[in-house]
Order: structure tokens, then sequence, then C-alpha cells
């Protein structure tokens, strides 16, 4: 089976680097790796450029005016060809060269999945080694109580966004969580948990910037589960954030 990466760009100069080299450090053979930018005016194209050769003709990537991260996003989508797709930020790391063959593993061991979900390390801007926060997504629980997998670590088959649709752009903050809420609990696919760390995620992502933010993203949430006609408490954000807390002592 082929794995199809997307990371989407802008002005990710600072960071590429680490995950580019994350992606090229991976073991498993047919992996295919997608990087849309938003026109970048730093030096993220020529960090991309730097790397293809390396890529052995395995690297697409495009460069244009888009709306936005999860707009760049579908268009990564729309790119890939494998049959399995996930996500790394720019900003973010693979775990470990296997974390990609453990995904595939686990679609080997489980054919009837449609998704493979996992864990994810927090981690300190400067220095990915010094983990901050352990999130253990956990065996899949009603997305109400608070539950729902790390979106950075949900892998997918390519055919279920073909089927259900990718990332709906009226949600600025909380698309990812919209999404995941739509397949697994509108559309019922079937899920894998694969309990690894797979990605070791910088803090200061575009939701958790601020309080102001996460107000936004966790009033999108509660929007999230109104669109896809699941009822939720309006005590949702307090069950939200209480598991994340915990994870601070995991």
């Amino acid at each position: 089976m082929k794995f199809s990466l997307i990371t989407v760009t802008f002005n990710s100069a600072a960071t590429l680097r680490d995950t580019i080299r994350s992606v090229l450090s991976q073991t498993y053979p047919d992996l295919e790796y997608i990087i849309v930018d938003g026109k970048s005016k730093d030096d993220t194209l020529s960090i991309i450029q730097e790397y293809e050769a390396q890529f052995k003709g395995k690297l697409k990537w495009v460069s244009e005016k888009d709306r936005g991260l999860y707009d760049a996003m579908n268009k990564g989508f729309g790119m890939a060809t494998g049959d399995v797709v996930g996500i790394i930020n720019s900003d973010d790391i693979l775990a470990e060269p296997d974390a990609i063959s453990k995904v595939m593993s686990c679609f080997a061991i489980h054919p009837d999945a449609d998704v493979v979900y996992a864990d994810l390390y927090y981690v300190s801007q400067t220095d990915t080694q010094k983990i901050v926060r352990h999130w253990i997504s956990g065996k899949q629980s009603p997305f109400k109580y608070g539950w729902h997998p790390a979106h950075p670590t949900f892998y997918a088959k390519r055919v279920v966004y073909q089927k259900y649709g990718a990332f709906d752009l009226s949600f600025k903050f909380a698309a990812d969580f919209e999404l995941m809420l739509r397949l697994i609990e509108k559309e019922h696919v079937r899920l894998t948990y694969l309990r690894e760390p797979l990605v070791r995620m910088r803090l200061g992502g575009t939701t958790s910037k601020n309080l102001s933010n996460i107000l936004k993203g966790n009033k999108e949430c509660v929007k999230a589960f109104k669109k896809n006609g699941i009822k939720v408490s309006c005590l949702y954000p307090l069950f939200r954030l209480l598991p994340k807390f915990k994870q601070y002592f995991q």
C-alpha cells in the first residue's frame, strides 16, 4: 500500500528542515510526500528545493495562494495518490524513523480499518527532545465526553475522504475536529488505535496560541456537533479541557 504524507507551509523556514528530515528518515518504502505552500516570502521554497533531489521523485510540491491552512490541506488531499493519507505540520516531526511503517503494519493487520490513530508528544518550541505533554488518545469514546484522536496522528484511507469529504472551510479553528467528528460519529468509519507516540508536535499551534483562539476553537467544536446533528451538553468545553489538563501528568 502507498502512503501519502502532506505538509502545509507558509513562511515555515525556521522549522521546515526538521520536518523534512524526519520524513526522509522514514523506513517505509512506498511513501509519497506532498508540500502545499501558500506563497511563502521567506526561505521556505529554497529549503524545499534543497531537499527535493533526496526524495528521488517521491516529492510533489506547489506554491500558490490559498484560503488558509485547511484549504491548503484539502489541496494536498487532491494531489495525493496513496492508499492512506496523513498530515505532518511544518513545525512538527515524525517521532521515529519507523512511524509510517508502524501505521501501515496496523492497516495490514486490520484490513477492514478505515482509520488508524495514535498518540503524540507535545514538545518545546526550541527543543523537540523536551516533552511537555503526552497526548494518549486511548480507546474510542464518545466525543461529547471530551475524547477525540490527536489529529496529527489521524491516518485515513484516501477513499474515506473521497466518499465523505475533507475539511469544511467554514471552520477556521476547528476544521480538524469537525472532520474527525463527522467521520467517526456521523459516518461511523472503522477505527484502529495504535498506542504509540508517532509525532512530536511543537507547542503553539493556531488554536492554542492565546486564550481568544482557545475560546473560538471551543465555540467551533460546539458548532461542529450541531452541524452534524449530534446532541452535546452546554458543559462540553469543560469536558474537552479536562482530559487535556490530565495529559501534563501522564
